[in-house]
C-alpha cells in the first residue's frame, strides 16, 4: 500500500551530508511505489514559536504568517514522516526545532506517524548522536499514535557531500 511520505530535511546546506542521505531515503521510498515530498525548511519562511498561544484561541491558526501553515497541513496529512538534521552542538540544528515548535498550533491534529530519524555528524562516534536522535524522539513522543520506524547516522561527515 503506498503511503504519503514527507521529508523534512533540517540541513541549512542544499546537498549537505544530512540533506544528500534525504535525497536516497526519498530515491527508496520512491522505488517502492510511495508518494513521496521532501522539504528543505531552510528554504522556507518559518518563524520561530512565540508562546502568544493565539493558535488556541483561532482553531489552531497561527498569528505568524509564514510558511509554516503549509507546512503544517502537510505533516498532518502525511502517513511517514522523516526528521533529517545535522548534528549541532548534540542537538538538532535550528532550522528544524523552530519547525517542530511550530507544530504546536494543530499539534492533536498530527497523529498516527511512522517517524524515521537521519542524522549526520563530524564526530566519528555515533554516540554524539544520541541527543539529537532524542530530540526527534521528544518530538515523536508527543503524536498520539507516533512509531519509530528507524534510525540513520552518518558518522565522521563534516565536508558538504563526504556521506557519499
Amino acid at each position: 500500500m503506498s503511503k504519503k511520505v514527507l521529508i523534512l530535511s533540517g540541513s541549512p546546506r542544499k546537498d549537505g551530508n544530512s540533506d544528500l542521505l534525504c535525497n536516497e531515503f526519498m530515491r527508496g521510498a520512491v522505488e517502492s511505489g510511495n508518494e513521496v515530498e521532501k522539504i528543505r525548511v531552510a528554504e522556507k519562511k518559518i518563524g520561530y514559536c512565540r508562546a502568544c498561544y493565539y493558535c488556541t484561541q483561532n482553531n489552531g491558526n497561527c498569528a505568524i504568517k509564514d510558511d509554516m501553515a503549509d507546512v503544517l497541513q502537510k505533516i498532518i496529512e502525511a502517513d511517514v514522516i522523516v526528521l533529517a538534521s545535522p548534528v549541532y552542538f548534540y542537538s538538532i540544528d535550528a532550522q528544524l526545532k523552530a519547525l517542530i515548535d511550530r507544530t504546536v498550533a494543530r499539534w492533536l491534529e498530527v497523529r498516527d506517524k511512522e517517524f524515521y530519524y537521519i542524522a549526520t555528524m563530524a564526530d566519528e562516534e555515533t554516540a554524539s548522536a544520541e541527543t539529537t536522535i532524542a530530540c526527534f524522539r521528544g518530538y515523536a513522543d508527543c503524536v498520539q499514535g507516533a512509531k519509530e520506524m528507524g534510525v540513520i547516522c552518518g558518522s565522521g561527515v563534516y565536508e558538504k557531500g563526504k556521506i557519499i
